[in-house]
């Protein structure tokens, strides 16, 4: 899956935003303001950092070699998924959608409300 489609994804989630809060050539999607997904433009093997459950990113990790503990984010909450080595397109999308759920799940009462949520 290239980074343009997972781009596309990502925005096309309720919303998200974009941005390049940390220089220009790492590019964040963010939920009501909270991260949910960062990938690099410029990587020669690229891969986008998830939030993923604790327990589930051992399993992932130990099941997919593709899957990493997150490159610069903390290893237990994020992990590192490479995108162009051979990685299902909906494995992947289901790993996108995991880290949104997350974050959202964890928004505060007003920000749900907001969305429409609570």
């Amino acid at each position: 899956m290239d980074i343009e489609h997972i781009r596309e994804y990502c925005l096309s989630k309720p919303f998200t935003t974009e941005g390049f809060p940390f220089d220009e050539t790492t590019l964040v999607f963010k939920v009501m303001g909270k991260m949910f997904a960062i990938m690099g433009l410029e990587q020669i093997d690229p891969f986008i950092n998830l939030k993923c459950d604790p327990e589930r990113s051992v399993e992932l990790r130990e099941e997919y070699e593709d899957v990493q503990p997150g490159w610069h984010m903390s290893k237990v909450h994020w992990n590192s998924v490479y995108v162009e080595r051979g990685l299902d397109k909906k494995f992947i999308i289901q790993l996108i959608d995991h880290s949104y759920e997350l974050i959202v799940a964890k928004l505060p009462k007003k920000l749900k409300i907001e969305m429409g949520l609570a």
